[in-house]
């Protein structure tokens, strides 16, 4: 069983509770009242951080667990990690600036690509050995 892994479906949902909860708290500071989806520019931008990380959970999550099957979980985890932190990065930076977004976009899409690829070859190399 994928435990590591397992760990990190659960930061991730954490990680997506908590903008969640970043819109909660900016809809009243800037006057955004529900269900208007935009307003006042800092609460655009942080309304976007938690569109954005949603639109990647379905990228993400079944690669991690894939990549966990074919490949390694320990391994599936560490990379985990390193999209959560980039993610978390992205929160921060993209709340303050639109600019400030890159780096961690930047990290948490090539962890994707990563994930992507492990998980290529791990069915390819099922299929070659007959598994």
């Amino acid at each position: 069983m994928p435990h590591d892994t397992a760990l990190v479906t659960v930061l991730t949902v954490l990680l997506y509770s908590y903008t969640v909860l970043l819109v909660g708290r900016a809809r009243p500071k800037f006057k955004v009242p529900a269900p208007a989806m935009s307003g006042h520019p800092e609460f655009d931008r942080i309304f976007l951080v938690q569109m954005n990380t949603l639109e990647w959970m379905p990228i993400f999550l079944p690669l991690l667990w894939l990549f966990a099957f074919y490949v390694s979980d320990i391994a599936a985890a560490a990379l985990g990690l390193v999209w959560i932190a980039a993610r978390m990065l992205y929160v921060v930076r993209y709340a303050e600036a639109a600019g400030r977004r890159g780096f961690g976009f930047a990290v948490q899409g090539a962890v994707c690509v990563v994930l992507l690829v492990g998980v290529v070859a791990g069915i390819a190399n099922s299929f070659a050995h007959g598994g």
